[in-house]
């Protein structure tokens, strides 16, 4: 099966960015993909998003180390984050696995989106900025 890794360097502490990541409910206020949340049992979730619905379905968790979660009705059939610590903050690897390799080129774009936005709402709140009256911005998003 095809797998796609996307890198990206945050500049904050692994137990932050953690915490976000593995703090599902709060995708839609970040990642500019999710619209919409719900949990309709433990570790499994049905996500709106501006490709479609899916469910996602959390099979590992190791806390400041790494998420892996299936998916379904996605064009992903896995999905998983890595956080390795720098001197500096954290290395974010985010990785797919997919059925069609065609896939390829547009979830490699996404995963580099899902990883700007991280960072961008990352850095929002490490400099105090009120995670509640964060606004996703395409454009900023793209810059990061």
């Amino acid at each position: 099966m095809p797998r796609a890794d996307i890198k990206k360097e945050i500049n904050a502490p692994v137990e932050k960015v953690y915490e976000i990541l593995n703090d599902l409910m709060i995708l839609p206020r970040w990642n500019i993909a999710v619209t919409e949340i719900s949990e309709l049992e433990k570790d499994k979730y049905f996500l709106k998003t501006n490709v479609g619905d899916m469910i996602n379905i959390v099979r590992e968790n190791i806390p400041n180390k790494s998420i892996t979660s299936d998916q379904e009705d996605s064009p992903m059939t896995k999905i998983g984050y890595i956080l390795n610590p720098t001197g500096e903050g954290v290395e974010v690897t985010l990785w797919t696995e997919f059925e069609e390799e065609s896939m390829r080129t547009v979830l490699e774009m996404a995963g580099d989106l899902f990883l700007k936005s991280l960072k961008v709402y990352v850095d929002y709140v490490m400099a105090g900025g009120n995670p509640e009256e964060y606004k996703k911005k395409l454009g900023k998003i793209n810059k990061a």
